[in-house]
């Protein structure tokens, strides 16, 4: 075989892998929205929207558990976004290889990994023991810690991708820093920053571990933020575990709900975000 030919079919052989790899990939994840369409769309109706979770063998819905995971995921990502990409910003910009930075770094890998029913169990421990109850915004605060390393990792990457030629020409045109992030960085790394939030809000928006501790549920309609409140993920943890097949249903409904709202978000935002050619 001469050094054309095996070159050849080295690449041959990687293409194609790489073809299967990503076509296994997708075979799961066609099955996976299929199942969820299949069990959940014929059980869709405008009682899910306007009713709140039923007692078995009563007719309800999931509006109680729909606007509770809205409060409590805007919560957590009006306080965790934020925090992520300035702590991001200072990593890319300020700290670089400074020692802060480096130790910085490390904790924020700790907590990326780190399982989301500690993180429950510790902001149980510092709120809601604190506040005596279970709520909404403790909640929040939960989800805010899971979506603060996220946003820190990807908007520092985000921001090193940008051209450092691009800081020193604004720099020589003596442009103060501050716009030079603000002005020329950011709008460089927006795409990417972005991405970053809806991929925190479609990590936080099924987690169920660190709600137990927290906002806990609540059967009735409430939008009170310092109590209890009712959320997707753990109505659906309760009704699928129930030996009633009409909250069976209603958990395939939510199941479905949450997972193409988070679908349909990230292709509205690749949408408006995409280069104009």
């Amino acid at each position: 075989m001469t050094l054309y030919q095996r070159r050849k079919f080295i690449n041959n052989f990687n293409m194609t892998a790489a073809v299967l790899t990503t076509l296994f990939g997708l075979f799961w994840l066609v099955w996976l929205l299929w199942t969820l369409a299949s069990h959940g769309v014929g059980y869709l109706s405008w009682d899910v929207f306007t009713q709140s979770t039923p007692a078995p063998g009563n007719s309800g819905g999931l509006s109680n558990a729909i606007v509770g995971s809205l409060i409590v995921t805007l919560i957590g990502t009006g306080i965790g976004a934020p925090i992520g990409i300035f702590a991001g910003t200072y990593l890319a910009e300020y700290g670089r290889s400074s020692r802060v930075a480096a130790i910085v770094r490390f904790f924020n890998d700790v907590l990326l990994s780190a399982p989301s029913i500690i993180i429950g169990l510790f902001v149980y421990q510092i709120v809601v023991i604190w506040m005596g109850h279970f709520s909404a915004l403790a909640g929040g605060i939960a989800l805010a810690l899971i979506i603060i390393p996220l946003n820190v990792r990807i908007t520092e990457n985000m921001m090193r991708l940008v051209s450092d030629q691009m800081r020193e020409a604004a720099a020589a045109l003596g442009i103060p820093r501050w716009k030079i992030i603000t002005r020329i960085v950011y709008r460089a790394a927006l795409s990417g920053i972005i991405t970053g939030v809806i991929l925190g809000i479609a990590r936080i928006a099924g987690e169920t571990a660190p709600l137990l501790f927290t906002a806990l549920n609540n059967n009735f309609f409430s939008t009170d933020l310092l109590q209890p409140i009712a959320n997707l993920p753990i109505m659906i943890f309760q009704f699928a575990l129930s030996p009633y097949e009409d909250w069976h249903h209603l958990a395939w409904v939510g199941a479905f709900l949450i997972t193409f709202a988070i679908l349909a978000l990230n292709i509205l935002v690749r949408f408006v975000l995409r280069p104009n050619k």
